[in-house]
């Protein structure tokens, strides 16, 4: 099946889409896309992804500002033009065989055996990065990141995050997914969902990163 034919602007949001998925490890809001291409409005970033949606290289989550995902083919003819697929020596390195974690308990580190619930075996060029586990989300804090309850976040492995990336942290021996900002020696966790607030890391309390947020599953795109 031949890859439908974008306009240059299609291919600059589409491509603007996933480098910022790489970055962050959520897409871009319609506001964001329209500073960084310089539209008047966040409204000519919609009609754009309308689009590209109709084209069946995105799909578009309503009801978030950043529900904009990017469809398994789309994500191969990326890596592929990126000469991604190209470095492997083997076929059978292009899977990934990933486990996935449900509840962690406290006190437990987060891939301990008695956590991983089944494993799955994905096609890395899903992947923009090498995720080394699924985390079975909890939750809506992060709704507006198109990330929800039930859904299976892809976690790269990693102590360390910018700003701005979603990780996967322990605080107090408590796992949770947010945003991670830190300024003035202050860390914050910040949920993406109004309904929620955002959880300062205080001095003393334990905490760390566990990983960074590199994709999102839907349990219904696995079978």
């Amino acid at each position: 099946m031949d890859s439908p034919k974008l306009t240059a602007r299609q291919q600059q949001i589409l491509d603007l889409v996933q480098t910022t998925i790489e970055r962050t490890g959520a897409p871009p809001t319609r506001a964001e896309i329209a500073t960084e291409l310089g539209f008047k409005s966040p409204n000519a970033a919609e009609e754009h992804l309308q689009a590209l949606a109709r084209k069946g290289v995105i799909e578009l989550v309503g009801g978030t500002s950043r529900g904009i995902r990017l469809q398994s083919g789309t994500l191969r003819a990326l890596n592929e033009a990126r000469g991604k697929q190209f470095s492997l020596p083997l076929p059978s390195l292009a899977q990934l065989t990933l486990p996935l974690v449900g509840r962690v308990a406290a006190g437990h580190p987060i891939l301990a055996q008695e956590h991983i619930s089944q494993t799955y075996l994905l096609e890395a060029s899903l992947f923009p990065s090498r995720p080394d586990y699924l985390l079975k989300v909890k939750g809506m804090s992060m709704r507006d990141a198109g990330i929800v309850d039930g859904d299976l976040l892809a976690v790269q492995k990693t102590s360390e995050a910018r700003n701005g990336q979603i990780v996967v942290a322990r605080l107090d021996d408590e796992v949770t997914v947010k945003r991670f900002q830190r300024s003035a020696g202050l860390i914050e966790l910040l949920p993406e969902n109004p309904d929620f607030e955002p959880i300062q890391v205080r001095p003393g309390e334990s905490f760390e990163i566990e990983g960074i947020a590199v994709g999102l599953l839907r349990q219904n795109m696995m079978f």
